[in-house]
């Protein structure tokens, strides 16, 4: 028997029951509490969740638009293709995270195993390209060119394949009518991605995890009317996943169709040419360095010169559009942005800078009768130009006397903007300015140089006009640099001396900057599209347009049509007596200047033509070939780098997409029934009751001729 007394015994007893009770009640308060959070503070909130729990989601991609030339040529529709996709939520579940179903997947597409493998992978900073950029949740595409065979296989074998599907669905096409690329101007799409989704949550056109979205070109620039809205279907299920009943449904939306000032045929001509020229270039020897020209890249723009509408813009290096489709494979990706590439995904006809050699001489010449020189008057132009110990040459050494500034554009004479640049440099106070008219600087400005045009074009860049302002901004950048090096200029090393002139100019604007740049020469950077614009204004009186490739958005059912008007951003600074003048002397350009013999044979009395040669030089490269030209309809401007001489390399493609345009044959006869488009298009497609665009049909060009003419220099 126990000695422990009765009392002691009940004591314990009564401290366990209080601590239980004490444990009871802290459950109990805790269980409310969180009671009380679930039910009243976020009771709302879980509410909707779990009534999403019961809903089903059903996402119905809408079909996107399509983009049209301006005659309604499909450059960018949809076709439907069998596509494989893989749902890599469920591929992750498995416990070699999908790899055997993967390798499976691969055999019977016929593709390597590692290739579908990167298919999957999600980017991040550490991933290589390609990968996936899209949802993790959506459906990662595999291929859009399966064979029903492959689809069938799949499906009748759905438990070697878990987690991929193989369906029937629209993808995009480039469908390159007539031979017509325009990859460039029309870019591509690729899988929205979750950050995307976030930011266009609240916004008029939210994204969809089955979204695509352009990433370049047009497919960008008109995303949000292009792509439509993706319908949604909700189906209300059971805890066992049972349909149960259908919610409300949202329909599909189909995207709008941008018809473009585009004109397949001119595109394709254009694009021909260019790549011609190139290669007629790569054929041609240098004469400074001894080896053929590489003419490694060019742009051509074809301008309506009263609109600043494009009717062809090509970019060379180029690519085919439909490597994106339905997802880039490694080889492709490689291919586009190696180092070895050449870059065929930048557009080069808005986004490729280069110097702009005498071309800039129009903007020469109307800054000099700005500062108060006569367009009339005679300027020596002598074989080469002196400033102290520095010497300036003409080009090829030539001369040709005293001659007023419309000759002087006409052969192209440097000599004779090196001395009003020269002139002008000097009454603004030389080396120690004070209240500096900068004359040649403020017209390259005011014709719109150093800034966007406007193009309906993402990523366009600026260019550059080395001024005052640009010059102070680089030297204070580099100067640390230059001081530093210009330490080894008493040892005798070229490089240092050039260092320490630089460290000690102090951002001076220098006699040889200003002669330099007179010619187009030195730091200056212009674009095609920019010096495209240029040109078109000085052909219709001086307007600058912002130039626009979309010319309407045109909803699905035809009914509304939104149509993007022409918009100007400035005028050329000159009167009509000086736009008369530099009109004339461009004219001469072509008949008796430096692209005579490319226009020889023209039918200048009925179709006035008017040009100017460029020839930049490029430190460390060979040189840039530019070819300007206008009519009273159109400006065409081709540039192509390490091409030798504006006539020489780019004069002959001008000149055969002039042909293409008028009609105009070898011996410069007009064929009215020959001609592309001897006007500017200006209405738009017909659009049928259903809202269907008409598309007349339309041949390739024919293939070009081989060509060999002797070069002549400007």
């Amino acid at each position: 028997m126990s000695n422990i007394p009765e009392t002691g015994r009940t004591s314990r007893i009564t401290i366990r029951l209080i601590v239980i009770q004490i444990l009871v009640v802290s459950l109990l308060l805790t269980l409310g509490g969180r009671l009380w959070y679930l039910q009243i503070r976020n009771g709302d909130e879980y509410t909707a969740e779990a009534a999403d729990n019961h809903i089903q989601q059903v996402i119905v991609p809408a079909t996107r638009g399509s983009i049209l030339d301006a005659r309604g040529i499909p450059l960018a529709d949809n076709q439907t293709r069998l596509v494989v996709s893989a749902d890599r939520t469920d591929l992750m579940k498995m416990k070699d995270k999908g790899k055997r179903v993967l390798t499976r997947l691969a055999g019977v597409l016929g593709l390597k195993p590692e290739d579908v493998a990167a298919k999957v992978r999600l980017c991040d900073a550490k991933t290589p390209k390609p990968c996936w950029a899209g949802s993790p949740y959506q459906p990662i595409p595999i291929t859009d060119e399966a064979t029903t065979q492959q689809a069938l296989q799949i499906r009748e074998r759905a438990e070697d394949f878990p987690g991929i599907t193989a369906e029937p669905m629209a993808v995009r096409r480039y469908p390159a009518p007539g031979g017509s690329n325009t990859a460039q101007v029309l870019g591509y799409l690729s899988p929205v991605t979750d950050d995307e989704i976030t930011k266009a949550k609240d916004s008029r056109t939210p994204l969809m995890r089955s979204d695509e979205i352009g990433r370049n070109g047009l497919e960008r620039q008109y995303d949000s009317a292009l792509r439509g809205r993706a319908g949604v279907t909700r189906y209300e299920v059971d805890n066992l996943g049972r349909v149960i009943g259908k919610a409300k449904s949202d329909r599909a939306e189909p995207g709008s169709n941008v018809v473009t000032s585009i004109d397949a045929r001119v595109q394709a001509i254009a694009e021909r040419e260019l790549d011609q020229a190139m290669k007629d270039a790569r054929q041609e020897v240098d004469r400074n360095t001894g080896t053929t020209y590489k003419a490694d890249a060019g742009a051509v723009v074809v301008m309506e010169s009263k609109t600043g509408r494009v009717v062809a813009m090509a970019s060379n290096p180029t690519y085919d559009p439909n490597v994106w489709v339905g997802g880039i494979s490694a080889k492709d990706y490689q291919a586009l942005t190696g180092k070895d590439s050449d870059y065929p995904l930048l557009n080069r006809a808005i986004q490729g800078q280069a110097a702009p050699g005498s071309v800039f001489k129009v903007i020469s010449a109307t800054a000099s009768v700005n500062a108060g020189y006569s367009f009339r008057d005679k300027y020596n132009c002598s074989s080469s130009y002196s400033i102290g110990h520095q010497v300036f040459k003409n080009f090829e050494s030539k001369g040709y006397g005293p001659i007023d500034l419309g000759r002087a554009l006409e052969v192209s004479c440097d000599t004779v903007f090196y001395d009003l640049a020269y002139r002008q440099w000097q009454k603004d106070g030389g080396n120690n300015p004070k209240n500096p008219k900068d004359w040649f600087y403020r017209t390259a400005h005011q014709f719109g140089l150093g800034k966007p045009t406007g193009v309906d074009l993402p990523n366009e860049v600026r260019g550059r006009v080395p001024d005052r302002d640009w010059k102070k901004r680089y030297w204070e950048a580099n100067k640390d640099t230059w001081c530093k090096q210009g330490r080894a200029a008493d040892k005798g090393d070229y490089a240092a001396q050039i260092a320490k002139e630089n460290c000690e100019s102090f951002a001076r604007m220098r006699a040889g900057d200003s002669v330099n740049y007179s010619i187009g020469q030195g730091d200056t950077l212009v674009t095609p599209i920019q010096m495209a614009t240029i040109y078109s204004a000085i052909s219709n009186g001086g307007t600058l347009y912002d130039p626009t490739v979309g010319k309407a958005v045109i909803s699905p059912d035809g009914k509304r049509i939104r149509e993007i008007a022409p918009k100007a951003h400035g005028k050329l600074p000159f009167d009509g007596k000086t736009r008369d003048q530099l009109d004339s002397a461009l004219a001469g350009v072509a008949t008796q200047g430096s692209a005579a013999w490319r226009f020889q044979g023209w039918p200048q009395n009925e179709i006035p033509m008017h040009a100017k040669t460029g020839t930049a030089e490029v430190a460390g490269k060979q040189t840039t070939s530019w070819f300007a030209t206008y009519t009273k309809d159109f400006t065409i401007v081709m540039t192509i780098s390490q091409g030798g001489t504006g006539s020489g390399a780019s004069g002959p493609a001008v000149r055969k997409i002039y042909n293409a345009l008028y009609g105009v044959d070898d011996k410069g006869k007009v064929d009215a029934r020959k001609a592309l488009l001897p006007r500017p298009e200006a209405g738009l497609p017909k659009i049928d009751k259903d809202g269907s665009i008409v598309a007349p049909h339309i041949d390739p060009p024919p293939s070009a001729p081989a060509r060999k003419e002797e070069a002549q220099e400007e």
